[in-house]
């Protein structure tokens, strides 16, 4: 069996697109599905409670197994990495990896995205492994509508130590998610757009989805990207920016001031599912072609069985020719229709 050290030539493969014609750009994996927060969209805690089983060390994937997927999704179109979670930065020696991902042939950008709570003392060491952009996931500045929407752990002070440690060691541009939710933290939009306004870091703003199974959407908690752009246009006038690339997924605004930028993604009043070049890998090596996918395909269990690496790239191939996800295009239609039949939880593939 070909070792993790073979390389697949990139233009020996036609990158394969999709039943949509969508090409495979995107990859973003889970390396943790533990997270130190119990966010209620996310991982609520009556669920997660001190007691639950996550997947033990073993059944996740080794570092060795995750760079030898990223070697083969290579060839077939990924350019862009993500590592993702639950939080990443619980994952022991994550510098380690991000160094050898840098190195994968065909692959020209890794970030990550993380809750920011232990970013202060790691940032310098994800820059110098080669990490090129951070992500982190903040719902307000507000100490008590944080402390709500992070499930009463950690602090605010600390992610924002954190993004300030990513300042200064460079992971240029930082961008920050927020998701909205009508009634929890809307109210504080303006307040997280002004801490960061002129800073060069990246707010974006993230409809409230019903990724999973236990976070309670509901439509009316959805608060459309429209009504936050005109809210903070009042305040702060905006113009649109062109997108940095098809299939980018946010909606680029500027300050007309030149204060910086802002951003709205709209999976629910404005789904992008046209566009969408992203698979996900879940921990324990499951592939998925959507955020919002039913089942997925083990990576894992096929490549621990022996299997080698043309193999595995044949198998990576057909799932994707077979993809016919969009999910948010009919979210009416296949919430209707779903019955109880289960989607994947966030926490287990990231965002």
């Amino acid at each position: 069996m070909p070792g993790p050290d073979v390389v697949i030539p990139l233009k020996s493969l036609k990158a394969p697109r999709d039943t949509l014609a969508r090409p495979m750009r995107d990859l973003r994996i889970s390396v943790m599905d533990r997270c130190n927060f119990r966010c209620p969209y996310c991982m609520p805690r009556e669920t997660y409670h001190d007691k639950y089983q996550f997947l033990r060390t073993a059944e996740r994937l080794s570092f060795d197994e995750i760079v030898r997927l990223a070697r083969l999704f290579a060839p077939l179109g990924v350019r862009k990495l993500r590592l993702t979670g639950g939080e990443p930065l619980l994952r022991a020696n994550l510098p380690d990896l991000i160094c050898d991902l840098t190195s994968v042939p065909g692959i020209e950008d890794v970030a990550l995205t993380t809750n920011g709570v232990l970013l202060a003392q790691h940032a310098a060491e994800l820059k110098a492994a080669g990490l090129k952009r951070i992500t982190v996931s903040l719902d307000s500045t507000d100490p008590a509508v944080f402390s709500k929407m992070s499930g009463g752990l950690g602090a605010i002070e600390d992610v924002l130590d954190g993004i300030e440690h990513a300042r200064r060691a460079g992971l240029d541009p930082i961008k920050i998610n927020t998701v909205v939710q009508r009634g929890i933290n809307d109210h504080t939009v303006l307040d997280l757009v002004e801490r960061f306004r002129g800073t060069g870091v990246i707010v974006r703003f993230i409809e409230y989805m019903d990724v999973g199974n236990r976070n309670h959407w509901q439509p009316e908690l959805v608060v459309p990207s429209k009504e936050l752009a005109a809210r903070i246009n009042e305040r702060w006038p905006l113009e649109p920016l062109e997108r940095n690339y098809r299939g980018e997924v946010a909606e680029r605004y500027g300050f007309k001031d030149g204060q910086g930028e802002i951003g709205f993604i709209s999976s629910v009043t404005q789904p992008f599912c046209g566009d969408c070049s992203r698979a996900r890998l879940s921990s324990d090596g499951v592939f998925y072609t959507c955020l919002f996918a039913t089942h997925g395909t083990s990576l894992r269990d096929v490549m621990r069985s022996g299997a080698s690496d043309e193999e595995l790239t044949e198998l990576i191939r057909n799932v994707w020719l077979n993809r016919a996800d969009r999910y948010s295009e009919l979210r009416a239609e296949l919430r209707r229709s779903a019955g109880n039949q289960p989607k994947v939880e966030m926490y287990y593939i990231g965002g």
